[in-house]
């Protein structure tokens, strides 16, 4: 389903409702919210929004596990970081356990055993269901998602939860959860927006299925919710 704002405050207030719905929701009936974080800079008004005295109250932290959809294989000091920003926005500014974040980096360690290493941890807090509350995704302008790019290997992943791999392009590693996994959420939600989110909101959406040119078209829950929430500018209606 795709919903349209006027613009990205909106979409912001709706991301961070659905959030704190789906963590109430989770909390009350199996007693633990399991969230996926996305990094670049869309969501950075989401999580400035939960962070704040309007919405951080609303969910009780103690009881939220956090994990995020990939990362660059960068220290989490680095500005490049998925993780370092979403510490500065949002989980140093609420009383989450330290044990129950689990950044997708670790010094000492290749990316691909991190990879299997956080598989493990995400079965552990999952189970073998492997079933997240909510997955927060962004959509590159070239259609990829989490750090499923066109054209490469991890595509066509089937098994493992969690890959890891070199992109040549950006010429750093990167670790993602896989599109299998993804798919398994009971809510996943998209956010798009900006003139150069266009061509390639349309394609994933009405376009021909090729989903090695645009991976986002990977993205199909087995039982949940496909949310996308975009602005009239990505839509082509403003």
């Amino acid at each position: 389903m795709i919903q349209i704002y006027n613009n990205t405050e909106e979409i912001n207030t709706t991301a961070a409702d659905l959030f704190v719905e789906s963590a109430q929701k989770a909390i009350a009936t199996k007693g633990n919210f399991t969230a996926v974080l996305t990094g670049g800079s869309s969501p950075a008004g989401i999580y400035k929004l939960l962070a704040s005295d309007a919405y951080k109250n609303k969910i009780d932290w103690s009881k939220v596990f956090i994990f995020w959809g990939d990362e660059r294989w960068v220290p989490l000091n680095d500005d490049l970081s998925n993780a370092k920003m979403s510490y500065s926005t949002l989980l140093s500014h609420v009383p989450i356990p330290q044990e129950n974040i689990f950044e997708m980096y670790k010094d000492g360690v290749t990316p691909e055993d991190y990879a299997v290493e956080y598989e493990k941890s995400i079965r552990t807090v999952l189970g073998e269901e492997g079933k997240f509350d909510l997955i927060l995704l962004g959509m590159g302008d070239d259609g990829h998602t989490a750090s499923l790019f066109p054209g490469e290997a991890v595509l066509q992943e089937q098994t493992k939860w969690v890959d890891a791999y070199y992109l040549a392009p950006q010429k750093m590693y990167r670790i993602t959860l896989t599109a299998p996994l993804i798919n398994k959420a009971e809510k996943i939600v998209v956010v798009a927006f900006g003139e150069k989110k266009i061509h390639a909101l349309k394609e994933v959406t009405t376009g021909e299925y090729n989903p090695t040119l645009y991976p986002m078209q990977l993205i199909k829950p087995v039982s949940g919710e496909l949310l996308f929430l975009v602005d009239k500018v990505a839509a082509g209606t403003n």
